[in-house]
């Protein structure tokens, strides 16, 4: 392929892609009238994304993340499931004054450790569990005041809504990851993922 620009001015710096190695450390599913979720050996995956999980479907509908959208539009399903890490989690924490914060209190699915700065990981890294389930991020999972609340009541905060307001500040850009199935499967609590980030740059036009 012909390189349009020479080193020196090229617009984009391009950072190889690499391999990492992670580990499941717990996994969550949540009933399918409620966000929140509980503790489970094992998740039974389709391309629709977690069975009966309250996130499961192809496809879902806008909400205030997509303002550029009526809400309520039918969208491609991309939040299918939530990825969250311990370390981020307990920054988050103590940012916020509380001795923890629980996976299950904001609706994550699964709780990764061996990747720094979990939440940093781009759009397009694959996930691929040793049970041959693969998942695709989507993007980071902006907080909000509804994960803030059940967090507020579940620790037993005295002001919920000021739990609910602290929130998305505390947990900016460490709130973890949204995914999608890309090939359906059972994962299990303790298996093995090979994480492959892909190569990544900065467009600047």
């Amino acid at each position: 392929m012909l390189d349009l620009f020479p080193e020196s001015e090229k617009p984009v710096d391009i950072i190889p892609a690499r391999k990492l190695s992670a580990k499941v450390a717990a996994l969550y599913a949540a009933p399918s009238n409620h966000f929140q979720t509980r503790p489970v050996e094992a998740l039974q995956l389709g391309f629709e994304g977690i069975d009966g999980d309250f996130h499961a479907g192809a496809t879902r509908r806008s909400g205030g993340r997509e303002p550029w959208y009526p809400r309520g539009t039918e969208i491609r399903n991309e939040r299918q499931i939530s990825i969250v890490a311990a370390d981020e989690l307990a920054v988050v924490a103590e940012r916020m004054g509380l001795a923890e914060i629980k996976p299950e209190w904001i609706g994550a699915n699964l709780l990764i450790e061996g990747v720094p700065h979990l939440s940093m990981l781009p759009s397009g890294t694959l996930l691929f569990f040793r049970s041959g389930v693969t998942i695709k991020v989507d993007a980071q999972n902006g907080p909000c005041r509804l994960a803030g609340r059940s967090i507020a009541e579940n620790a037993g905060m005295a002001d919920r809504e000021a739990g609910a307001l602290a929130f998305p500040k505390a947990a900016k850009r460490l709130r973890g990851l949204v995914a999608w199935v890309e090939k359906p499967g059972r994962m299990t609590t303790g298996e093995e993922i090979s994480v492959r980030v892909p190569e990544q740059w900065i467009y600047r036009s």
